[in-house]
């Protein structure tokens, strides 16, 4: 039977992304090859419970929303997540997958909003992202830039006017919550006219870094 290691499936709100403010359901993997200084969901690197791929669709489907976000961790860790995905998308969900960027996305179907950060010199885990990844982002994706303070703004401008300055794969920017004021990064943002999103988690100003929110 194939399984997966779940750390917990929640209903909430959308807090990042062009889907923000949308019921989502979240099914979170458990484990992670990075770790990020400002990681705010460490308790996904260990422990969490085996279940098969037919109880994780049958609990999710009992939400009764219409997408589902696959999350970690770092869910392309586990193989048997590719089977989870083409699971959801034939029960005719909408289905977005948040990865750091570091691990291959190329086998995730494109028909799946693909959310991938891309980590500044500020997370410790610079130089991790997986070059193949540029080359298989659609315009259905999203590139995610997590930002501690002006140098790593700067980084990923740099990134930004090498990967994706055409203008064809969204992307935003996301102040490192409790770290970095909001209206900073928006000022930077509009300084350097660049045309992607604020990404202000919204879920953490409604229920802060509460697990399973």
């Amino acid at each position: 039977m194939d399984t997966l290691q779940i750390t917990e499936i929640f209903l909430s709100l959308q807090g990042e992304s062009r889907y923000a403010g949308l019921p989502c359901a979240f099914v979170r993997l458990t484990g992670c090859n990075l770790r990020c200084s400002w990681c705010d969901t460490t308790y996904s690197f260990h422990g969490g419970e085996k279940l098969s791929l037919d109880a994780i669709v049958a609990r999710v489907k009992e939400y009764g929303v219409p997408r589902v976000e696959i999350t970690g961790g770092e869910p392309l860790l586990q193989p048997n997540v590719f089977p989870l995905i083409h699971r959801f998308l034939d029960e005719g969900f909408e289905v977005l997958l948040e990865t750091s960027g570091a691990q291959p996305i190329a086998d995730v179907p494109t028909t799946v909003c693909r959310v991938v950060d891309y980590k500044l010199p500020k997370s410790g885990e610079g130089d991790r992202f997986h070059e193949g990844n540029w080359k298989a982002l659609t315009q259905h994706d999203e590139v995610k830039f997590v930002v501690q303070d002006r140098a790593d703004f700067d980084h990923a401008l740099a990134i930004v006017q090498k990967h994706l300055a055409r203008g064809d794969v969204p992307y935003s920017f996301s102040p490192v919550h409790g770290v970095l004021a909001p209206k900073d990064l928006a000022a930077w943002m509009l300084e350097a006219k660049v045309d992607a999103r604020l990404n202000l988690q919204l879920h953490k100003y409604l229920w802060g870094n509460e697990p399973g929110r």
